[in-house]
């Protein structure tokens, strides 16, 4: 019963990159533009790939602003990201309940990387999908759509797990049903709450929608 897969997305899902993504966005836009761009419009971006969103600003200069949001982010990366309440021990459930995970980001490989073995949770995921591994990325659904691949499953089998309404475009265009979580920033300001599956409000429920 349940889903046999979960696809889950990385920042704002499983890590709490809030701060430091919020942080290094207003710094690289004050730095390379001077530009005070609010949180809130920040957040309405979270989820798409970095070069996208910096791209709105100033695509002429988006290597500019790529290179100097990657320095600043990777400097503080480790001191301000934290695990979100129960995500160890959902894991730790789910894979021992016989489910098979995957992680679908839009994150460099790197970073992402880097978020993982910060916590150790590297080790629950049989897929590990990063922004170079696709062509096309999130809302497209090419992203989800080679992790079935990888995994040798069905969509009917599986649901994506996530935080923003990339996530929940991305899983539905690959005709994957989908969880959002409600302990991120995202998705206040994104309007996807009425698009998702199920709306899920701790680490317990989104056990009970995977596994029964």
């Amino acid at each position: 019963m349940g889903f046999r897969y979960a696809l889950f997305d990385l920042d704002g899902t499983l890590i709490d990159t809030n701060r430091l993504i919020l942080d290094s966005f207003k710094y690289t836009y004050k730095t390379c533009l001077g530009l005070d761009v609010s949180e809130q419009e920040i957040l309405r971006c979270f989820g798409e790939p970095l070069i996208e969103t910096l791209g709105r600003y100033s695509g002429d200069r988006a290597d500019e602003l790529f290179k100097t949001y990657i320095e600043y982010n990777e400097l503080r990366h480790n001191d301000t990201v934290t695990i979100f309440e129960g995500i160890q021990e959902l894991l730790d459930k789910l894979v021992e309940n016989g489910r098979i995970l995957a992680i679908v980001t839009s994150k460099r490989r790197k970073v992402a990387l880097m978020g993982l073995e910060l916590f150790d949770i590297r080790k629950y995921f049989d897929v590990f999908l990063a922004l170079e591994d696709t062509e096309l990325h999130k809302p497209n659904p090419a992203p989800v759509i080679k992790a079935l691949e990888l995994l040798g499953a069905h969509p009917s089998e599986a649901i994506m797990v996530g935080d923003s309404v990339f996530d929940i475009h991305c899983a539905h265009g690959a005709n994957v049903k989908t969880a959002l979580v409600k302990w991120s920033v995202a998705h206040g300001f994104q309007g996807d709450d009425v698009s998702a599956d199920y709306i899920v409000h701790n680490t317990e429920d989104l056990y009970n929608i995977i596994t029964k």
